[in-house]
């Protein structure tokens, strides 16, 4: 089958790679010329893990092409993708510009009948929205599905070919066809092909993720209550997970969730309820809290050292999660930006996501390729992000390195006993504070 994504993004990317990985022809389509450019000469602008292996199968292959012609990347299509972005505007109501302004050229080059799916992540009746932009300009039959993509940073291309579900939004059976047939690699063992009507498929992916976002929240809440009565997160976090109501995943405190689909995804979805005069009064309260949450250490900070001025801090991990370099409402840049606000020098290490906060802070900060020289002269150490490489550290030469050898770990990355036996001082989330 002939595909084209229109969109050289997260999503399309790793979508358009997976889709020539079972055989099709998929042409990726975008505007800037500049990263059509990387990739049609093999360069993979974004990092995720097992991508570049069958990024360079397909496009050696000649399954996977890259162009920045709409005419020329649809031509002959039977599957049109919309992997375009879908930016909070000021109202925080996700912005349609990108998805509706390509809808309205894709009109009138159609020359068959051609299924038009949207897998961005947008709000209830944009299936319908993006079919009248279509309608103007063509003279043939078509149909808009709602394919929303529930990949996980970091493990993208394991999710994409071995899917939990996919949710296809159609009422039409000659679409529902052809996306069954698109999506029989993917779900031969077994896994769920959901059809359902186009609204409640673009409700779907918006429940999904606020109720992560919702879960997350509600652990870094109890976290903050454990530190009020002396109980410990970590404890109960296993308390509740054993229960298969609840389940052990998305169970974890620490300072906040990030990325590109969370906090967006939360906001849009009270947007969204807002226009239909419903208060959404759970996820107002999550914003608040993951706002509040993602700089919670800098309280201890300030209450450890008296005053940040001057001070020298080092920074583990600068991406939203590990195995991506997707610096995107991380909890890092909130904290880089409240210990500049205090007067802190601040050094930072991630294995992966140094360059995207170099385009933001430039030299305002120091980047270190390496995870134990970020730590000469530094008065303490905020851990930001559970990459692996932190897990089973060299405590003894942190000790040598550091001024003083206290730890903000944002992540809880470490068991109480054995930080108090190896003579650090320890703030964590949601757990008793360790003096040295």
């Amino acid at each position: 089958m002939k595909i084209a994504v229109i969109g050289t993004g997260y999503v399309g990317l790793v979508s358009g790679t997976c889709y020539a990985e079972t055989g099709n022809t998929v042409t990726c389509v975008d505007i800037d010329e500049r990263k059509v450019k990387r990739l049609q000469q093999g360069e993979i602008p974004i990092f995720e893990r097992g991508l570049e292996e069958i990024f360079e199968r397909n496009v050696k292959q000649e399954r996977l092409f890259f162009t920045t012609s709409l005419a020329e990347g649809i031509k002959d299509a039977k599957i049109i993708m919309l992997a375009l972005p879908t930016p909070p505007g000021g109202d925080g109501a996700a912005d349609l510009k990108y998805v509706l302004g390509v809808a309205e050229q894709i009109g009138p080059l159609l020359t068959d009948y051609t299924v038009i799916v949207n897998k961005s992540t947008v709000p209830v009746g944009t299936a319908e929205l993006v079919r009248e932009k279509v309608l103007k300009g063509a003279k043939v039959e078509f149909d808009v599905v709602s394919n929303p993509e529930f990949l996980r940073e970091g493990l993208a291309v394991e999710d994409f070919m071995k899917p939990e579900r996919v949710i296809i939004g159609t009422q039409s059976q000659r679409a529902a066809k052809i996306m069954e047939n698109l999506y029989a690699p993917f779900t031969r063992q077994g896994n769920p092909l959901i059809f359902m009507d186009e609204r409640s498929s673009e409700l779907t992916k918006y429940a999904a993720n606020a109720f992560l976002a919702t879960k997350i929240t509600f652990m870094n809440e109890i976290a903050n209550l454990c530190e009020k009565l002396g109980a410990d997160v970590d404890l109960i976090r296993k308390g509740m997970g054993t229960d298969s109501r609840i389940g052990k995943r998305f169970l974890f405190a620490g300072i906040g969730f990030g990325g590109s689909c969370f906090p967006k995804d939360v906001q849009a979805l009270v947007k969204s309820s807002q226009d239909v005069q419903y208060n959404f009064e759970i996820l107002n309260a999550v914003m608040s809290v993951n706002g509040k949450q993602k700089t919670k250490l800098i309280g201890s900070m300030k209450k450890y050292f008296g005053s940040l001025k001057g001070k020298t801090i080092a920074i583990w991990g600068l991406a939203f999660k590990p195995e991506t370099d997707d610096i995107r409402e991380a909890s890092s840049l909130y904290n880089i930006q409240e210990l500049l606000n205090e007067g802190a020098n601040v050094q930072v290490h991630d294995p992966e996501a140094s360059e995207n906060v170099k385009a933001i802070y430039g030299d305002r900060i120091q980047y270190f390729d390496n995870q134990y020289d970020v730590m000469s002269g530094a008065d303490g150490l905020l851990i930001a992000t559970e990459w692996s490489v932190y897990r089973s550290p060299d405590f003894d030469k942190m000790k040598k390195l550091m001024k003083n050898p206290v730890i903000f770990d944002g992540r809880n990355l470490y068991g109480l006993e054995n930080i108090a036996e190896l003579g650090f001082t320890y703030f964590s989330i949601g757990r008793k504070m360790i003096k040295k």
